[in-house]
């Protein structure tokens, strides 16, 4: 059975239920949460480390492969013998290339991705803040002009009535799955943009943050407020070494802590911010 969400999203494993959910562990990714709002990391140092390296040297290495590869198609000579082996090596230069498409914007995002790109959920307006890499995305379609600004980021809030979550798998041989938020039109399935939840999980391990996530967002107790790195009352410190010079607008971090819609409203209206 398919997705709900369309368009489907490869390597789509299954739809996810919002609610109470008696399945959840912040497990290291919850860095901190109070009663209005919690705030999960979404990559960890050891995954950016190794991935960065990884993508680097992919991108490097396609840098000098496909030019040489390509100078040589061109001085080739096709003859009946050698015709098979120009289409296999013509073959050969494509799929270089998609790599190293794909290879920029991974490598981009583990670059330019600062402190686990926490991800916001205010449960008392109901809104879910970002402040990301533009690349750090489940995006496969870019404009190609993209890769010449690499520190682009994308700085937005949601409501989390519009994001579904859906899990998707990897292929690799270590079956590491991702959950992803979909970004649906209001009163649709129909998705408009995709934010990375929870990468790169093992199993089941791959359920219980958004198992958290929707338990804290019910106000269930079985999220608890104390299981992030940083306890509720420290939030001055979270705020100082995770937020701090990352490039958050006044306002988002202010509505952060907002605990009505009319509370929110009055933040925006004061900083002049328009929908």
């Amino acid at each position: 059975m398919p997705s709900q969400y369309q368009p489907q999203i490869f390597g789509w494993i299954s739809d996810l239920e919002k609610g109470g959910n008696y399945l959840t562990g912040a497990d290291q990714r919850l860095l901190y949460a109070n009663d209005s709002y919690c705030a999960f990391i979404r990559k960890t140092n050891s995954d950016q480390i190794f991935y960065l390296c990884m993508s680097l040297f992919l991108s490097i290495s396609m840098f000098f492969v496909i030019p040489g590869l390509s100078y040589g198609l061109m001085i080739f000579k096709i003859t009946s013998e050698t015709e098979f082996v120009f289409y296999v090596l013509v073959v050969i230069l494509i799929c270089f290339i998609l790599v190293l498409y794909l290879m920029i914007p991974e490598c981009y995002q583990n670059l330019f991705t600062r402190r686990g790109s926490p991800i916001i959920f205010n449960r008392k307006t109901g809104k879910v803040y970002i402040n990301e890499s533009y690349f750090f995305n489940f995006k496969v379609l870019r404009n190609p002009l993209t890769f010449l600004h690499p520190n682009k980021k994308r700085i937005k809030e949601y409501d989390w009535a519009h994001l579904q979550g859906v899990v998707v798998h990897n292929f690799s041989r270590y079956s590491l799955n991702t959950t992803i938020l979909m970004v649906c039109k209001p009163h649709t399935h129909k998705t408009i943009d995709h934010i990375l939840l929870d990468p790169l999980r093992a199993g089941i391990g791959s359920y219980l943050v958004w198992g958290w996530v929707n338990n804290f967002m019910c106000a269930n107790k079985l999220a608890g407020l104390n299981d992030g790195k940083y306890k509720w009352e420290q939030e001055t410190q979270f705020k100082e070494k995770i937020i701090k010079g990352q490039g958050w607008p006044e306002w988002m971090v202010e509505a952060f802590n907002a605990t009505s819609q009319a509370e929110l409203a009055e933040i925006k209206q004061r900083h002049n911010i328009t929908e």
